[in-house]
């Protein structure tokens, strides 16, 4: 019975012999520069990072019992006491929202405290702006490019080459998920502790870039001291 063939090997990165260098005259007088090798390394490089919920928004609805804000509210500042009283004239949902979670946790339950029973504060629904799902994917896009420009300086240090500027980064994938929860799931988040809140709502992307460098050639010994 033939053994099943093996799988494709997959390339950490390759050595290219570029196309020789053509020839350009010398100005009289001056010393001729130095050429181009010629010859590049081609690498691919992926990161992965992941971002927390950046805002919070918590609903509120105070009750329209009559006679028990008195005693309830005494020692409530005279801004909390105005805003309690206007809300619960409308009997409206107030939202409210944090980028700062402790703080946020501070306001509830100073609110439980001051006005007990007479308030209802839903569970915080933890969400990303998009200012900072663009900063998520600017940052893994250069983690992405960093590692690659890292892995072909191992390349060519392992080579005794020196490693000379990029030819061409592409970037050729970006992933994202998480970062919501489906409506499915928003009955099971009751029993869901904050932290577990939060990282239920973390969003992840990742990102794949190809990148072509240029060899320079030997690498300098007291550069590979350093």
């Amino acid at each position: 019975m033939a053994l099943p063939a093996p799988p494709p090997a997959r390339v950490f990165a390759e050595l290219v012999p570029g196309q020789a260098p053509i020839p350009t005259p010398t100005p009289a007088g001056h010393g001729s520069p130095p050429a181009p090798s010629g010859r590049e390394v081609h690498v691919s490089g992926s990161a992965e990072l992941s971002a927390g919920p950046d805002r919070a928004r918590v609903s509120l609805r105070l009750g329209s019992r009559k006679g028990a804000a008195g005693a309830a509210r005494s020692s409530v500042a005279r801004r909390l006491e105005y805003i309690a009283q206007s809300v619960r004239q409308r009997g409206v949902p107030v939202c409210i929202v944090f980028s700062d979670f402790g703080k946020m946790q501070n306001v509830c339950n100073l609110l439980v405290e001051k006005l007990g029973t007479s308030i209802t504060i839903g569970p915080p629904h933890f969400y990303h702006t998009p200012e900072a799902v663009d900063t998520l994917r600017r940052q893994v896009c250069v983690a992405a490019v960093g590692n690659t420009h890292r892995k072909a300086q191992e390349v060519c240090r392992l080579f005794g080459q020196s490693l000379g500027k990029p030819l061409l980064i592409r970037e050729e994938e970006t992933k994202e998920w998480g970062g919501h929860i489906d409506s499915h799931l928003l009955n099971s988040l009751d029993s869901l502790t904050l932290q577990e809140r939060i990282q239920r709502a973390t969003a992840y992307a990742s990102c794949r870039v190809f990148a072509v460098f240029e060899i320079r050639g030997k690498e300098n010994k007291r550069n590979k001291l350093l």
